[in-house]
């Protein structure tokens, strides 16, 4: 009997023994809910509510907090925030990370096997190092300000699939994170880097009901996005196909994410929405963007103890020119040569491709999970005569055990270590020129951290 897709991953009770409780910093709530009992009130129980929190403490070193010479928002593609403060001290420093997110769902079914239903979910976070700096996007708490993780309806039928339009969280994001990158202690290192994007406004989503395939389930799945539909001449467009097959102790996750003038970036979180900030700065004299993923990952429990995964990515960019807008501000450029300009399109972006890696092993016994993982970003292809990070790699390994005291609370401890084959700008791949624990390629080719925290869902 079929159940509509996202209410299957908020509710699943491992029907399959691949899917362990989560861990790790920036754990997906799709995975806490899962782990947690959902509070059900209303007329025949028709509301839901679920969600996780999570607090951590850790110690990470070569950190650059404060070093750049210009702001910390200042970010990478801009050539003037390349340099860093001579004599900088770059010790290793604490930090203190904490969110929660709540889902609230709400659903009421008819006649004939029919579905309405609705899910509404936001993420609040903080993230402190060195007991100075706060770490947060647009001076709130608000993960993402303006923008919201689930605010969506669906329509669903066992026999036809469902239909859900609105705000949501795609594919290429939220399965990266959760099973694959929170299960190896690398959500931000694998889900929240390359040339996707993670974050939908104005969506449409239809997935199918469980097809019986190759004695195994086969799920098919493909959203589109309208965008911001205020820009009329450089008009935003996103499409996402989505396949899962799932056959015994093995699943496979295979996505495709093509979308076209969004802001540009490698942060695969990212909302998409529009080329630019505001749609009065769209203008002819923009260069547009394009951006595509392609990602297949996999999953197998070997035995009732034993579970190994991995993941491959391949990332395309146009490129974006850099261009200082009616309004003052700069567009989202991407790849830019800054040798190069003009007084019509600015310094022009060039397109590049690159591909990353997910390797990592899980194993079980009792109450205790320990996990090894690995991400590996390779350097890209591009003609940009500037170096923009293209020809730097990386290599980001984690090491951790888990302890789960009960069904809602779980501890961990984490080990991880990152290594940049050059010392400059951190690869394409990556969203800034550090990675999601702090350590900056600029500043040293190696840092490791340590983390402890706690995970509590409901």
């Amino acid at each position: 009997m079929m159940k509509h897709f996202d209410q299957q991953r908020l509710r699943h009770r491992k029907s399959v023994r691949t899917l362990w409780p989560k861990s790790g910093l920036a754990a997906a709530a799709l995975a806490a809910c899962s782990m947690g009992h959902a509070i059900d009130f209303g007329p025949n129980g028709m509301f839901s509510l679920t969600g996780f929190a999570e607090a951590t403490l850790g110690r990470v070193s070569n950190s650059c907090i404060g070093c750049q010479v210009v702001s910390n928002t200042e970010g990478k593609q801009k050539s003037w925030a390349d340099a860093i403060i001579s004599g900088h001290d770059y010790s290793t420093m604490s930090t203190t990370f904490w969110q929660v997110q709540p889902y609230l769902g709400v659903k009421h079914k008819f006649a004939n096997g029919w579905e309405l239903s609705g899910l509404l979910s936001q993420r609040w976070i903080d993230y402190t190092t060195g007991g100075q700096y706060t770490q947060v996007r647009y001076g709130g708490k608000v993960d993402v300000p303006n923008y919201w993780y689930q605010k969506n309806i669906a329509v669903s039928h066992e026999d036809y699939g469902s239909l859900r339009a609105g705000a949501m969280t795609t594919r290429a994001w939220s399965v990266a994170d959760y099973p694959y990158g929170t299960n190896l202690a690398l959500s931000s290192a694998w889900s929240a880097t390359g040339a996707g994007y993670g974050m939908l406004t104005n969506a449409y989503r239809y997935t199918s009901r469980p097809l019986d395939v190759a004695q195994g389930d086969l799920v098919i799945e493909a959203t589109y996005d309208f965008g911001d539909t205020k820009f009329q001449i450089h008009k935003p467009s996103f499409l996402e196909l989505y396949t899962q097959y799932h056959r015994g102790d093995l699943v496979i996750d295979a996505m495709y994410q093509d979308a076209k003038n969004g802001g540009g970036g490698a942060w695969g979180k990212a909302p998409f929405a529009g080329l630019v900030q505001n749609a009065s700065d769209d203008s002819a004299y923009l260069s547009g963007n394009h951006q595509s993923i392609a990602m297949l990952m996999a999953r197998y429990q070997l035995n009732s103890q034993l579970e190994v995964s991995g993941g491959v990515r391949r990332n395309r960019w146009s490129g974006a020119n850099a261009l200082q807008l009616a309004s003052g501000q700069w567009s989202n450029m991407f790849n830019v040569d800054w040798n190069t300009s003009s007084a019509t399109i600015g310094s022009p972006g060039y397109g590049a491709s690159s591909f990353d890696y997910l390797l990592g092993t899980r194993y079980r016994r009792e109450k205790f999970i320990y996990l090894a993982g690995l991400v590996y970003y390779s350097t890209a292809k591009t003609d940009n005569p500037s170096n923009r990070g293209q020809h730097n790699s990386a290599v980001v390994t984690t090491a951790g055990v888990q302890y789960q005291q009960t069904n809602d609370l779980k501890y961990y401890l984490t080990l991880g270590r990152t290594h940049y084959t050059q010392r400059g700008l951190s690869p394409m791949s990556m969203p800034g020129n550090a990675d999601g624990n702090g350590i900056d390629a600029r500043v040293s080719r190696d840092g490791n951290w340590i983390n402890v925290g706690a995970i509590l869902s409901f």
